[in-house]
């Protein structure tokens, strides 16, 4: 069978907030705890990274994450309570969408 995929995109208003490089970049930053290495596991530039947060964080009523400032150890990012339910809703929401669209995709695929 013939692995059918699909990729999930949020927009608020005409503006994308959610999809799956932010999530991938949230979860990058939780297990990280930082935006550059979160950034640098992508393969994605720290001001690319930088500009993606920002543009989540504005679309929502509450941050996704919050940096902390450098100093002797560096500075930081940690994901907030906000962020964390993006992430588990976001993923939740992909995987009910990928089985409900691969059951109803099946037929027209061509077999590998």
């Amino acid at each position: 069978m013939t692995p059918i995929t699909a990729r999930i995109r949020i927009y608020f208003g005409s503006n994308l907030a959610v999809g799956p490089g932010r999530i991938e970049l949230l979860e990058g930053v939780r297990r990280t705890g930082s935006l550059a290495r979160a950034a640098r596991g992508m393969g994605m530039s720290y001001r690319r990274a930088w500009l993606l947060m920002q543009s989540l964080n504005e679309s929502l009523v509450s941050p996704a994450t919050m940096a902390t400032r450098g100093g002797c150890s560096g500075g930081g990012a940690t994901v907030t309570a906000t962020g964390l339910a993006l992430i588990r809703i976001y993923r939740r929401m992909e995987a009910k969408a990928v089985s409900d669209i691969s059951r109803r995709f099946a037929k027209f695929a061509r077999p590998c």
